[in-house]
């Protein structure tokens, strides 16, 4: 070997020494760095929300028309949860050097970020600030973040066998016996029905979804900018199950509702962090009048296991996603969430905020009525019966980013399905209310007279809980 080959064999075998380095000190090949660096998050909570502009007397301030009508339209009161968190308290913490990133009336919390632990650390002296703790410290490496892929200008079905004017959506409505409601002319419209997801990559270029009404999109986790259309595809599969409307290929449970899309889940990591933009997208979505939220979406194990949940904590109470979760129903929404896939691993239970009372946590089953083996299960800590009901979730015939239909398995799936239909009856009984609502689908279900800890109330028939209230 010459001198000169030596010489690039020494600088080669020093860059890949150098490459193998940093992979390891970034947790190994094809990670990156944290965007934007090292940082900490902190959730403040209040002591009051004195000196605020607002009044529960003009809840036009900060509520939509459609929100307080569906409020009065249940006999529901705006109270002091309702009041916007203290501007000039959002102010003082801006101006200490901490950056808001999610704030919550309901709880009367802020989520504040820095790259100086100390900062956030010191906002517990202000006087207006009763207590303050670590939700999220930046991992040193992500995985690259997802980005669009290709997506075909036609829905592509990948079993032609299905000739009906439902399509590939056929078995999975005619399974909570939806058909019929939509046959009487409830699918949907007229309400309006929250996502939140991890985003819903091509969901503005796929064209089979041009005929859904999306009333607006939404952004809640920080680091990201507003385009929740570029990322990940979760929220487009089970935004298609609701709201596909293309007869023949593929209808969903409530294609003529309206939507609002909004991304709460941080996909690169898990922290309690993202309980609070959940919260915030929930209490986004009861100010904009939204009647069903339908989210796939549930928490108990974080990055920094020390921040974990254990069984004790699914109680409904002591999460804060939970709390808010049990909230809802009693602001006029209904929200319909996943109950998690854990039930073939070591944790096996509901996830948060899967626990939490007032809400329908669905669960999976197969075609065949058995429940999926994936399928987390109940109680709640406080003995109460989890999941409440079921639906197809192994699988589910979703419509992925690429613009394919297919089958895809999990509860993630077999929320929306419900979710959509409980849209189309709650349109055909508009008097009822939320918690009226939760009560006759549990009514309508398969196992209501036997609820157990694994079917909950069982599968439920939306036919059978359209028929005694249609008087």
């Amino acid at each position: 070997m010459n001198q000169n080959h030596l010489k690039l064999y020494l600088a080669l075998l020093l860059a890949a020494v150098t490459m193998t380095a940093m992979s390891n000190r970034m947790g190994g090949p094809g990670r990156i760095p944290y965007p934007g660096g090292k940082c900490y998050m902190f959730r403040v909570t209040l002591r009051d929300k004195a000196n605020t502009p607002y009044s529960v007397g003009k809840p036009e301030q900060f509520l939509s028309k459609k929100s307080i009508e569906r409020r009065q339209r249940q006999g529901l009161k705006v109270d002091s949860t309702d009041l916007p968190v203290t501007p000039s308290y959002l102010q003082r913490m801006q101006k200490e050097g901490a950056q808001v990133v999610a704030v919550s009336k309901w709880n009367n919390t802020v989520l504040v970020k820095s790259d100086n632990r100390q900062t956030l650390e010191d906002l517990t002296v202000l006087p207006f600030v009763k207590s303050s703790e670590l939700v999220f410290v930046s991992p040193d490496s992500i995985r690259p973040l997802s980005r669009r892929v290709r997506n075909h200008s036609e829905l592509i079905m990948l079993d032609s066998t299905i000739h009906d004017a439902y399509g590939m959506g056929k078995a999975q409505i005619e399974s909570i016996n939806g058909r019929r409601l939509h046959d009487f002319g409830f699918m949907g419209e007229g309400m309006t029905i929250a996502v939140l997801d991890a985003g819903f990559m091509n969901v503005d270029r796929i064209p089979a979804f041009k005929k859904v009404k999306i009333l607006g999109t939404r952004n809640f986790v920080a680091g990201y900018d507003n385009d929740v259309y570029k990322e990940m595809d979760h929220g487009t599969k089970t935004l298609s199950v609701i709201a596909m409307d293309q007869p023949k290929l593929f209808v969903g449970t409530a294609p003529k509702a309206a939507f609002w899309l909004l991304r709460c889940e941080d996909y690169l990591t898990e922290s309690p962090a993202e309980e609070d933009y959940w919260i915030a997208a929930a209490e986004f979505a009861d100010s904009v009048g939204v009647d069903v939220i339908s989210s796939s979406l549930g928490y108990h194990s974080f990055d920094d296991a020390s921040l974990s949940y254990h069984y004790a904590d699914l109680n409904g109470r002591t999460a804060p996603i939970s709390r808010t979760a049990a909230m809802l129903a009693h602001k006029g929404m209904i929200l319909v969430n996943s109950a998690g896939n854990d039930g073939m691993g070591t944790w096996k239970k509901i996830n948060v905020p899967a626990d939490a009372p007032d809400i329908l946590t669905v669960g999976a089953v197969s075609p065949d009525g058995i429940n999926a083996p994936f399928s987390s299960i109940g109680p709640t800590a406080d003995g109460r019966t989890k999941p409440d009901v079921m639906a197809y979730g192994c699988p589910t015939n979703v419509v992925t980013g690429r613009g394919y239909i297919t089958p895809d398995t999990g509860t993630s799936f077999a929320c929306p399905l419900v979710a959509g239909m409980v849209a189309c009856l709650w349109q055909s009984m508009p008097n009822k209310t939320a918690l009226e609502m939760i009560d006759i689908v549990r009514r309508s279900s398969s196992n209501v007279k036997t609820p157990d800890n694994i079917m909950g109330y069982g599968i439920p028939d939306f036919w059978k809980a359209y028929q005694p209230q249609k008087q």
